[in-house]
């Protein structure tokens, strides 16, 4: 083919291009640089390499007017390299310096437009599903969106008065819901065998949008969603159980964590096979769906869902009803029929309120262990509560699905076992696992103490949000970062599980500005 006219073409747009590169406005003059401004205060600080890469002075944002700076330094002369360091940590900010970062309420509005990203569509090959509006991630090794993340990096976003972003990250659930039946784990092509503690409905109660047309699009995704969840009503058996449902003893269902594959996780490929490895005869692929399962659940790994608590490989997932899921999956069905109450749709109101009504008599039934003061998760091979202890059982509190009765008692319960030092614990065992002692995670913060609080144990909520704030300043003074998960007992950063804690943080961000947002008298910055 003859490729010469479409050459010719390219080369007659040059001079269009030149003459528009003239009508622009002139240049600017180029603005001084650190050297030109700070001249012998940057000499000193060159010379005597108060800083070990020469572009950390370079880069350092004034505190204060430059000619202030500079009077200030006219005065002091600083006469060694420690002054010198002293001098330029009280009026510059300087990146990775730990004693001149701002405050963490400030640090917490400035991470937003860094862990923010545009809409894109994915390369060819690669793993990523495209996005069609703006969206923030946890940060670190976790560069896409993740589901039950985004909740509580959105209560942030509320507390910052970023709701144009919060409606982006809407969009962006319902479009894949609509694309795929359910929201993923998180947007890359494995995760989609999977979900994860499904938010939607209370994301949705963040919206400041009415529009009606746009009520009617969300309240099919959240059907849609409910019907992803419900699937496996539709091929129960013998063994009572199919895909995420399970059939109680007395025919009541209730849900499960569940994965549509057997395999080793792409993202933990090698970790999974070796943990299979571990239990022959009992087939891999049980196995690798129970991992599976635990990454759906968000706590990966706890032993919650292990058969044996210091041994990964007893991991038996799917065998346990769990109690977060179920409350979180109330929620949905009464959000659900709330909406289509007020769109008229009265049947879809009635039977989801029908449901809800079961799903509650069942979690009385089966998940409230009354003797032990506590909600529980659920177990198909003993038929029986689970003997963990751990934050999960706040999550009917949050609901808001618990008696008064129940709520005090939960309440009593959480502050003898699982109120730490520095705030709440995820169990009260330690594994090694990234979901048990001593750690705690900034949602399980949330949901204690917005189930608590919504039962009028304000006392116990405050005093669970204080110690977190705590913690989380006190690492944040020591590293100028949020973390992903703190150490609870001695306030440190948290360990333990299959990757290093990562720091960013989507959610602990969020969780500690809605905190703070609340109570500004436990901002460090005030006192």
């Amino acid at each position: 083919m003859n490729h010469r006219p479409a050459r010719t073409r390219r080369l007659m747009l040059i001079p269009s291009l030149a003459l528009l590169l003239q009508a622009q406005a002139p240049l600017r003059v180029a603005p001084p640089s650190p050297a030109d401004i700070y001249g012998p205060l940057f000499a000193a600080v060159q010379q005597e390499q108060v800083f070990p890469d020469g572009k950390t002075f370079a880069d350092a944002v004034p505190r204060e007017d430059p000619k202030a700076i500079m009077a200030a330094y006219d005065r002091e002369r600083p006469r060694d390299k420690a002054a010198l360091a002293a001098f330029v940590r009280r009026h510059f900010s300087v990146r990775g310096d730990t004693q001149g970062k701002a405050p963490l309420r400030d640090h917490i509005r400035e991470l937003w437009p860094v862990l923010g990203r545009a809409p894109f569509a994915p390369v060819p090959g690669s793993s990523a599903l495209g996005l069609d509006h703006g969206y923030v991630v946890p940060g670190d090794r976790f560069q896409e969106i993740y589901y039950w993340d985004s909740y509580f990096t959105m209560l942030g976003l509320k507390a910052d008065g970023q709701a144009p972003l919060i409606e982006a990250m809407l969009a962006d659930f319902v479009d894949l819901v609509e694309r795929y039946g359910h929201v993923p784990n998180g947007t890359r092509s494995y995760y989609l065998s999977r979900s994860q503690p499904p938010f939607l409905a209370l994301m949705m109660d963040l919206s400041t949008n009415r529009d009606a047309a746009l009520a009617r699009r969300r309240l099919a995704a959240l059907i849609r969603e409910h019907d992803y969840w419900m699937a496996g009503s539709n091929c129960l058996d013998a063994s009572g159980a199919c895909q995420h449902v399970v059939r109680m003893p007395d025919g009541s269902l209730l849900n499960r964590y569940w994965d549509a594959r057997d395999t080793p996780r792409d993202e933990s490929w090698r970790e999974d096979r070796e943990t299979a490895l571990k239990v022959r005869p009992r087939p891999a692929g049980i196995v690798q769906r129970d991992l599976r399962a635990a990454a759906e659940s968000g706590w990966d790994f706890s032993s919650r869902w292990l058969g044996d608590p210091m041994r990964l490989e007893t991991i038996h997932t799917t065998d346990i009803v769990p109690i977060d899921l179920n409350s979180l999956l109330w929620i949905s069905e009464t959000r659900i029929a709330a909406r289509a109450r007020a769109a008229g749709m009265a049947d879809t109101a009635k039977r989801f309120e029908d449901l809800a009504t079961r799903r509650k008599a069942a979690i009385d039934r089966y998940l409230w262990v009354a003797a032990d003061k506590r909600f529980a998760d659920w177990d198909r091979g003993t038929g029986r509560p689970t003997g963990s202890r751990s934050a999960a059982s706040l999550f009917p509190l949050f609901a808001g699905l618990a008696s008064a009765e129940q709520a005090h008692a939960v309440a009593a319960t959480t502050r003898m076992t699982l109120v730490g030092e520095g705030g709440l614990r995820t169990t009260g065992i330690r594994t090694g696992q990234q979901w048990d002692a001593p750690n705690g995670w900034a949602p399980l913060q949330w949901v204690a103490i917005e189930g608590l609080g919504r039962y009028g144990e304000q006392a116990l909520a405050k005093d669970i949000a204080r110690r977190w704030i705590a913690t989380v300043a006190r690492t944040y003074a020591e590293t100028g970062k949020l973390l992903e998960k703190y150490d609870v007992e001695e306030r440190k950063p948290g360990g333990g599980g299959e990757y290093p804690t990562q720091d960013g943080f989507g959610w602990t961000n969020g969780v500690t500005a809605a905190m703070l947002d609340r109570w500004p008298d436990l901002n460090p910055g005030n006192r």
